[in-house]
């Protein structure tokens, strides 16, 4: 199989490598689409164990952003960069070389925060380029996505718990959460408010240590996912959900921030068959994009409409419930068919 074939399976428009010999920077851009509008995707700074590996997440994490996009009502397609750590030492130097990479796409790419990446990054990257947004309150921006990603998510927790017979009601429910980044504690954080009892892991102690400070209660990372709750929410690394540990798995429903947290199509199959309900990642997880995609606007930022379209996830998911309750398809495909049909329309 050719290197090339799952970008041409996955229909993506454009894939970049670029390397900065100053600096040692060396980053993949994935243009997935652009017929909505100019793909919008951040930026990921992490270790990968190959170059393989990195284009298979970029590749990935592109596509989604699509369907993200779409399903989000956006203006804008999806793509994404992955930058192969470890980054630049230093850190002004290789922002402003990933910029002029960026600025070479001519504003087919957009970039955002994503893993490894915050406000300030994003400041040096708009030295260079002005295709990059997530900039912070102070300087015009839209500021940090991540409450709004966190916002969304239990917005669409209350439609799978419906989906699920259950009440939309946090009060006494138990919630198994996998990852206490950003988005991870601001989930948390909400749901403990709610009256929820919360279950939290996280591979890096200062995360969890911040988790257990907010009222959750810490577990080894390799159990969270066989807890004893009525809710999992993946709201760490993808491919958590696989033919492994589905079958390992107690919650009732999974609403998680995630990306990809489907290993593989089947997975979606295999949840379904044990019953489990399941919240599209790349449609509960929309709101830091929500926020970010607005700086776009050409009537300038409006946090209003924003919050009215991060609460808008709860009611496409009762849409994507709805319909494959009526047709008996999973609801990954019944998202990815409404993903689909904006896009191309």
């Amino acid at each position: 199989m050719s290197v090339f074939s799952p970008m041409v399976a996955a229909g993506h428009e454009e894939v970049c490598f670029f390397h900065d010999p100053g600096t040692g920077l060396r980053a993949i851009v994935a243009v997935h689409s652009t017929r909505r509008g100019p793909g919008i995707g951040g930026v990921r700074i992490r270790d990968y164990g190959d170059d393989g590996e990195a284009l298979t997440d970029v590749l990935r994490l592109s596509e989604a952003m699509s369907y993200k996009a779409a399903c989000a009502g956006l203006p804008c397609g999806g793509a994404k960069a992955v930058v192969m750590g470890p980054f630049p030492a230093d850190r002004a130097a290789g922002m402003h070389a990933l910029a002029g990479c960026i600025e070479r796409l001519g504003g087919r790419y957009i970039a955002t925060e994503d893993m490894g990446m915050n406000e300030s990054d994003i400041a040096r990257l708009n030295d260079v380029t002005r295709f990059a947004v997530g900039r912070a309150l102070a300087d015009g921006g839209s500021g940090d996505p991540s409450p709004h990603t966190a916002r969304g998510v239990v917005c669409g927790m209350r439609s799978a718990l419906r989906s699920a017979g259950m009440s939309g009601d946090f009060q006494g429910l138990k919630v198994a959460v996998q990852g206490c980044g950003s988005v991870g504690l601001g989930v948390i954080e909400r749901l403990l408010a709610g009256g929820a009892e919360v279950h939290a892991s996280d591979i890096d102690v200062a995360a969890g240590e911040s988790a257990r400070r907010a009222g959750a209660r810490i577990v080894p990372n390799d159990e969270i996912l066989a807890a004893d709750v009525d809710v999992l929410a993946p709201c760490g690394i993808g491919a958590v959900l696989n033919e492994r540990s589905i079958p390992e798995i107690r919650a009732r429903v999974i609403a998680g921030a995630a990306n990809n947290q489907l290993a593989g199509a089947a997975d979606a199959e295999r949840l379904m068959e044990r019953d489990i309900v399941y919240a599209p990642d790349f449609v509960i997880n929309a709101g830091g994009l929500i926020n970010v995609a607005d700086e776009i606007d050409p009537a300038g930022y409006d946090g209003r409409r924003v919050a009215g379209r991060v609460a808008n996830i709860e009611i496409t998911l009762d849409r994507i419930f709805a319909e494959a309750g009526r047709t008996g398809k999973t609801s990954a495909a019944i998202a990815l068919e409404l993903a689909h049909s904006l896009i191309d329309s």
